[in-house]
């Protein structure tokens, strides 16, 4: 997908499983053996002065915060059910911004249990507003569909229409984006929340 995004594709759409964003460079964690976006984020610098990773899942993206933590050419952004009493549990919270070189480059949002489609809307705009400012050359998307209300993890409560309203504010970056699959669990209406946010993203991913 990276490749396919540095040929020149708008967009590409990775679906990875297992899922990736809680593996470390050296530790598996949370069914995650291999960081794929952290993977598609290494690819593309080879073109990309700076990039960005975005990631939406209901956890927070615990080995992708530790790989890039102190590195200031990729800017790392999640959006998360708060992690007191919630996997990851000890990492995930506002106040790691990374360090070293890497300090301001962490920003993390984590959402109170059960918040829907407006808080987290909220939240996507004031991490779509960092993302600006670090002005990046390319995006990866950490895309997690079990934010979803009916979603047996029961973190948080967004909506089908909700998955593509975050797609489609995001999509306003204009970005090259790479879009890699993490979370999903097993419920009905998975396969409807990946059209809603693959649709609102505009149709740009392959």
């Amino acid at each position: 997908a990276a490749e396919a995004v540095m040929s020149g594709a708008p967009a590409a759409y990775a679906l990875c499983r297992p899922p990736g964003h809680h593996a470390f460079a050296d530790v598996a964690g949370g069914f995650c053996f291999i960081n794929n976006s952290a993977v598609a984020a290494q690819v593309l610098r080879k073109q990309a002065a700076r990039v960005a990773i975005l990631d939406v899942d209901l956890h927070h993206g615990n080995g992708t915060q530790g790989i890039f933590y102190a590195r200031p050419d990729v800017l790392t952004v999640s959006l998360h059910a708060d992690p007191v009493r919630f996997y990851p549990f000890f990492w995930g919270h506002a106040d790691e911004r990374g360090e070293g070189p890497g300090l301001g480059y962490n920003f993390n949002l984590p959402l109170p249990r059960k918040s829907a489609d407006a808080a987290f809307l909220e939240a996507l705009a004031v991490a779509l507003q960092r993302i600006r400012a670090f002005s990046p050359d390319a995006l990866v998307v950490a895309l997690g569909l079990d934010a979803f209300e009916g979603d047996p993890f029961g973190g948080l409560s967004m909506t089908t229409p909700g998955f593509s309203r975050i797609s489609e504010a995001i999509a306003k970056l204009d970005l090259p984006t790479v879009i890699v699959q993490e979370g999903g669990y097993l419920c009905d209406e998975l396969g409807d929340n990946l059209t809603a946010f693959l649709t609102g993203f505009g149709g740009k991913a392959r």
